[in-house]
């Protein structure tokens, strides 16, 4: 099994772990902005970059995925800290579960476990996610790409987005978007209770969320934050649920100083 990873910086480890259709590369600002304080370690998850591809014949867990990080926890025994945005901050919530006994921070940038959804009283959002998650696994399931690839940039980053595209970043995009189709059954598929993440994740959880983030997202972080009120949570107003790309002049700053512990 082989795990592609980038790192830099030296210090205390803090495990980075990237949304859907990104890649480790998207922690390219925030690793430039730590380096001088901690040793930041970006692996790729299932299918990206040099990761081995998802070719298990069975649905993919968040258990799966969370195992990548295992290589990369300190060999001397210490604690080190976990950030991880959308489909990378379930990751992190279950890799923080397996490894609690050496978790310290847990930071989670609009993390997806959409399964937490299916229990709510207004159903907008979970069925709001089973329809891009139709679109995705229909889609790859006849290699129809590009039209999954437009549904997916326009639900997260916002109407207009996938019309906005070169064509040669229509065609990156599209490329690095087939692993999501195994993700969405890690997320969908996952039994543990939100009560029971209290017990499972460190108290010094926190969660951020873009103020104008989609409403699927909006819910989650409200079921977060009415069920587990030890963690804080942080809104952010612009940039949206892509804003650990977009607008790394406001996250960087926060996942900073949540590391520090003043967030």
């Amino acid at each position: 099994m082989n795990v592609d990873y980038i790192e830099k910086g030296t210090g205390k480890t803090v495990i980075l772990i990237h949304s859907s259709g990104a890649g480790n590369k998207q922690w390219r600002s925030l690793m430039d902005f730590l380096s001088d304080d901690y040793h930041l370690i970006a692996p790729n998850l299932f299918g990206y970059g040099a990761t081995n591809e998802w070719i298990n014949h069975k649905p993919q867990t968040l258990e799966d995925q969370a195992e990548l990080i295992r290589p990369f926890i300190p060999s001397d025994g210490s604690n080190f800290s976990i950030v991880g945005h959308s489909f990378g901050g379930s990751v992190a919530m279950m890799a923080a579960k397996l490894f609690k006994d050496c978790v310290d921070k847990l930071i989670l940038i609009e993390p997806n476990p959409f399964y937490l959804l299916k229990d709510i009283t207004n159903a907008a959002s979970y069925n709001e996610v089973m329809a891009l998650h139709d679109c995705i696994k229909t889609n790859g399931a006849s290699e129809n790409w590009e039209l999954a690839a437009k549904v997916f940039a326009d639900y997260w980053n916002g109407a207009g987005t996938w019309a906005a595209m070169d064509q040669i970043r229509r065609t990156k995009f599209t490329k690095v978007l087939k692993p999501n189709v195994h993700e969405w059954d890690a997320v969908l598929n996952e039994k543990t209770p939100l009560k029971d993440w209290a017990t499972f994740l460190p108290i010094d959880t926190t969660v951020l969320r873009c103020t104008e983030t989609v409403q699927s997202i909006n819910d989650i972080v409200n079921l977060m934050s009415s069920e587990i009120k030890d963690w804080k949570c942080i809104n952010y107003s612009e940039g949206g649920h892509m804003a650990p790309l977009s607008r790394p002049d406001i996250i960087n700053p926060i996942i900073s100083a949540a590391l520090q512990g003043d967030g």
